[in-house]
């Protein structure tokens, strides 16, 4: 079966939406579960993320709400947000990075409005995934976040969630179908027209500042 990463950050509420959907690749892909810090790559790329500009926040926030009441998701965002993510990405490697630790995590932040600077949010999680303390400031996890996120910059990763299959980057939640019609012809990117959009001049460059 061919391997594939998925990036993701629990920050993202897109990234809790194709969440749902991974278990659509289980006959075709074996899927290694990557948690990166979204901040790692804006930081690295110069990008601002969509909620730190005001207008693109509510926005972004109405279309997830909207989006999950037309596709009957159980949804509700934390009770702040943004919200610091690194307590649950360590936490998530500290308990194997396994698809009941990732569900788990996902739920509790995404469909209950908890409050993901609460300490008992925390403890909660970790109890009910049995890591304690010592294993969530453990060194090796604190690197393996470091080495993750490194990993996908390295593979291109900006954004966050990010499908990686043979090289290829599928970003996003709505990427979903595209990385399904990749697997199924991987020629659609290879077309004439990929070709000449992959190595299309740029017209103008925005001037910084």
């Amino acid at each position: 079966m061919r391997k594939a990463d998925w990036y993701f950050d629990f920050i993202s509420p897109f990234a809790y939406f194709a969440w749902l959907r991974l278990g659509e690749f289980s006959d075709r892909l074996e899927i290694r579960h990557r948690p990166i810090l979204f901040a790692g790559l804006l930081n690295h790329w110069g990008q601002k993320g969509p909620a730190e500009m005001a207008p693109k926040r509510a926005w972004t926030y109405r279309w997830c709400a909207w989006w999950a009441a037309e596709h009957a998701i159980e949804f509700r965002f934390p009770a702040r947000h943004p919200f610091n993510p690194l307590p649950y990405l360590r936490l998530a490697i500290a308990a194997g990075n396994t698809p009941q630790a990732i569900d788990t995590i996902f739920k509790t932040l995404w469909t209950t409005g908890a409050d993901a600077a609460d300490e008992q949010v925390l403890r909660g999680l970790m109890e009910s995934l049995r890591v304690d303390a010592d294993a969530l400031a453990a060194a090796e996890v604190k690197e393996a976040l470091r080495s993750a996120t490194q990993g996908a910059l390295e593979q291109g990763v900006f954004g966050v969630p990010t499908l990686v299959i043979d090289n290829e980057l599928f970003w996003g939640a709505d990427a979903m179908g595209f990385a399904a019609a990749y697997l199924a012809d991987p020629a659609i990117i290879a077309t004439a027209e990929m070709q000449r959009i992959a190595a299309l001049p740029i017209g103008v460059m925005r001037k910084p500042g």
